[in-house]
């Protein structure tokens, strides 16, 4: 992981949101299926290997040889973190997974 305290933050604010719904719902169930959720959301989004799926989509059928790790990146791409890099075929799954996963969880905490 590149940055600890992204991981420390997320943490956090699903704590908070897990005490939000258990106030709001007086539901213990919900609490648990919503921590649940959230640490899927929060290891889905920061856990993954980015170095090995920085690479063209193509590719992504090969396993990361030694030098592609090795290969040194641009200053541009030292200065952000490698796990937020925008690739439309990422946006569009995350999107499409994480919304339904969110309409699901609110569906069940709202009724």
């Amino acid at each position: 992981m590149v940055n600890d305290a992204v991981f420390r933050s997320a943490l956090a604010w699903l704590a908070a949101m897990v005490l939000l719904v258990g106030l709001c719902t007086q539901s213990f169930k919900k609490m648990l299926v919503t921590y649940i959720l959230g640490m899927f959301a929060i290891s889905g989004v920061l856990l993954p290997d980015w170095e090995f799926f920085d690479r063209r989509f193509s590719q992504w059928r090969t396993p990361l040889t030694v030098d592609e790790k090795r290969t040194p990146r641009s200053v541009h791409t030292q200065a952000t973190p490698t796990g937020f890099r925008i690739h439309p075929i990422r946006v569009a799954i995350y999107t499409i997974v994480y919304g339904f996963g969110f309409y699901k969880w609110w569906m069940f905490v709202s009724t």
